[in-house]
């Protein structure tokens, strides 16, 4: 009983290993509640009758439309009333959503309990960034992130199998319980052991004046600005991916319900990219690695961009596979760092910081992700130029933002 009474005591910094596995698991409520779903697609779409198969998209899209609104709610929030009441209020906006989308029986109501989900998973995903930076700051922030994006990722490598198997043994709405279940155990481990990290004496109120002098604080910030719109192209490729990747594997490459298990691997270099940054990041720095990243994802682009216009849009799969791996490894170590780098001149607003990059970045992705969108036709084309675009586009905002920095050191050198 006193080892259990001990495990349950809550403390405000909890053992790392705990802290990281913890927060992955609410954080990843986002990516779960997306692809969990893609292979439910074409059940979806015969039980609710949708005639236009292109509209399953939509089922992808409502949820990031209500997490855009709901991360510019939550992030004030939990500067005003803390990180841990403003996760907890969004997980149960979450539930509700979550039984609206169980209960769906046409596909306008199902878009309705996935714009609710979203404005309330944008509660964890926000207070816990903000959660984060209260108890760590730069080159330790991004190695804690890349953790929790390992977990974060690998969540969501195996979701695709986890909606098949689901489905296997009984119906698509069983989803839907499932994401409940993993909600309230998040919930109710973050009530027991993670204590408060905003006192009383250092919250904000909501105040508009207040608002409108901290985000203009935060706009006036180029390089948070150039970092936001990496952050929301990049995310824009992972957008046009998830949207189309059950198109392109079981209608494209026809390879049926082994689509989960080439999605898995797919996102494997994503996680392995993770790993490897939490080791490299504290000796070569933020902005190596997502330099890094940035022209790799951008060659292996341009590659299979070449190879697509050659291959009439369907490349042999396994250079499709080979280069997709090595794309998502690019991206995985790009979100490793792009968060930890907006965030970090912005620890006093880290609540308002953090729902304004992530709000920002999700309306970028939105655009980026649905304007890409429209070209597909049963082609890998769209997916390489988006890649392409997306990448180079990035790097160059990271070149502006790097600039930017070095001109504010040096006149500050002067002063």
């Amino acid at each position: 009983m006193a080892r259990l009474g001990k495990f349950f005591a809550v403390k405000k910094q909890l053992p790392e290993k705990e802290f990281i596995v913890l927060f992955a698991i609410l954080t990843s409520l986002t990516a779960l509640s997306i692809d969990a779903m893609l292979p439910a697609f074409p059940n979806i779409s015969r039980d609710l009758n949708i005639q236009d198969y292109q509209h399953t998209q939509w089922i992808i899209s409502a949820l990031i439309f209500g997490m855009m609104f709901g991360e510019i709610i939550f992030g004030p929030l939990s500067d005003a009333i803390g990180r841990k009441s403003s996760i907890l209020l969004g997980v149960a906006i979450y539930l509700i959503g979550t039984v609206m989308a169980l209960c769906a029986d046409s596909l306008w109501m199902l878009l309705a309990g996935r714009v609710v989900q979203g404005f309330g998973v944008a509660g964890p995903k926000i207070a816990s960034r903000a959660l984060i930076r209260d108890l760590y700051q730069g080159a330790p922030m991004a190695r804690i992130m890349s953790y929790v994006m390992v977990i974060f990722i690998l969540v969501p490598m195996l979701a695709p199998a986890f909606g098949q198997l689901i489905m296997q043994l009984g119906h698509w709405r069983w989803i839907f319980a499932a994401l409940m279940i993993q909600a309230l155990i998040a919930s109710l481990w973050l009530i027991c052991r993670q204590e408060e990290t905003l006192p009383k004496d250092r919250r904000l109120p909501l105040e508009a004046s207040r608002l409108l002098k901290s985000a203009k604080f935060i706009l006036s910030r180029k390089d948070v600005v150039a970092y936001t719109g990496i952050a929301g192209l990049i995310f824009g490729g992972l957008m046009l991916y998830l949207s189309i990747a059950q198109s392109i594997f079981q209608d494209v490459y026809q390879l049926g319900d082994n689509f989960p298990l080439y999605f898995a691997m797919m996102a494997s270099g994503s996680g392995l990219a993770n790993l490897l940054n939490a080791r490299i990041v504290l000796r070569v720095g933020m902005r190596f690695c997502v330099a890094l990243a940035l022209i790799l994802m951008f060659s292996m682009a341009g590659l299979l961009s070449g190879l697509s216009i050659l291959y009439s849009g369907v490349p042999p799969f396994w250079l499709f596979i080979v280069l997709g791996i090595g794309m998502f490894a690019c991206l995985g170590m790009v979100f490793g760092n792009i968060n930890a780098l907006a965030m970090e001149p912005l620890g006093k607003v880290a609540g308002l910081a953090a729902a304004m990059i992530s709000s920002a970045s999700s309306l970028v992705a939105i655009v980026a992700a649905t304007l890409m969108g429209q070209f597909y036709h049963f082609t890998v084309t769209p997916l390489a130029f988006g890649f392409l675009i997306f990448s180079g586009l990035s790097y160059l905002l990271l070149r502006y933002a790097s600039h930017y920095q070095h001109e504010e050191q040096t006149a500050s050198d002067t002063q």
